[in-house]
């Protein structure tokens, strides 16, 4: 605070001195420009769009659709079972028989379908052995999507 003395005052009078103010400020939104875009973004998910209602299912694009169905076996889902487009598979011949698929495809997409009481973990895990055999999009598809809705 700044103090100034005049004739036209019967005392002292103080007058805030705000330029420490404006500096602080001035850090601050430094400091808030470089930390924005080092906040973390989500991944991103390539999901499939739900065809029209009244749309013809296209046979062409249907043999392409490579899914992958992750299971459960028991109530717990303690026990997994694996399906390649209702070929069932197990986790020591899911990455073989992707490669197979996908070697000679152009278009490296696949989608992962997990049950809905399943855990993640067996979802992350299938989704893990398909970009380990080198597929570059891997899409979710959820009950919804599914459903059409």
């Amino acid at each position: 605070m700044g103090v100034s003395v005049g004739r036209r005052s019967k005392g002292a009078m103080s007058e805030p001195n705000i330029v420490p103010l404006i500096d602080i400020l001035l850090v601050l939104i430094i400091i808030f420009m470089v930390v924005t875009p080092i906040t973390p973004m989500g991944l991103d998910a390539l999901v499939p769009q739900p065809p029209p209602p009244d749309a013809k299912p296209d046979v062409s694009l249907t043999a392409k659709t490579i899914v992958i169905q992750v299971e459960c076996i028991d109530s717990a889902c303690r026990n997994t079972s694996l399906k390649i487009n209702e070929e069932h598979q197990t986790w020591d011949t899911l990455g073989p028989r992707l490669n197979e698929i996908f070697k000679e495809r152009a278009e490296k997409v696949a989608f992962v379908k997990g049950a809905d009481n399943l855990e993640f973990q067996h979802v992350a895990r299938a989704i893990d052995i398909a970009k380990g055999v080198g597929i570059d999009k891997i899409g979710l598809i959820t009950a919804k999507i599914e459903a059409g809705e």
